[in-house]
């Protein structure tokens, strides 16, 4: 059987909080903002969702309706599902994956453009960065005022880290790109 994904990880995990349906878990996951975190649209849960079932990762415990919404049924996750999530989420710890950003590709192949362009460019990250920064910041708060243990948000500490040491690097490469103490080539492409 295939490792799970990122988003089939959420999936599980979402379902070993409480049982629900496909759009509880996809209004959960934008609520939480793990869309920025998890690759994530209705779609894709939806077809996690069936794959799960077929796969007895999940199963099925009720059909619920709502007014005139349509029926959704609700899932649970299995033991199998249960043993396959502990086991990912280990294996996804124990070891380095290299997941193929596109800022090395891009970084790596700037001097193909003026430093002064890199240098403004460079700053529109930064400047997204901290933006990020700042709405990070802003939930950190809020959740810290419902009191919900970090064990639960270590990702959101993660991701803060190394968005702030991106700003710190971009910073100092921004500033010796601007200051001549970068040394580059006459643009190439």
């Amino acid at each position: 059987m295939a490792e799970l994904s990122p988003l089939g990880v959420s999936v599980l995990a979402l379902l070993a909080e409480r049982d629900m349906h496909a759009y509880e878990m996809y209004q959960l996951m934008l609520e939480r903002s793990e869309d920025k975190v998890v690759k994530v649209s209705p779609g894709s849960l939806y077809r996690a969702v069936e794959r799960f079932a077929v796969d007895g990762l999940i199963a099925e415990v009720a059909v619920e309706r709502h007014g005139n919404r349509p029926e959704r049924t609700v899932y649970a996750i299995t033991d199998d599902g249960r043993e396959r999530l502990r086991s990912t989420i280990a294996g996804m710890l124990r070891s380095y994956v290299n997941e193929y950003p596109e800022f090395p590709v891009a970084i790596g192949e700037a001097h193909h453009l003026p430093a002064d362009e890199v240098a403004e460019l460079l700053g529109e990250r930064l400047a997204s960065i901290r933006e990020l920064l700042g709405f990070i910041d802003g939930a950190l708060e809020k959740i810290a005022a419902r009191g919900l243990p970090t064990a639960y948000i270590l990702n959101v500490h993660y991701t803060r880290t190394l968005l702030v040491a991106e700003a710190t690097w971009l910073e100092q490469t921004i500033g010796d790109l601007r200051s001549g103490e970068l040394a580059w080539p006459e643009a190439s492409a």
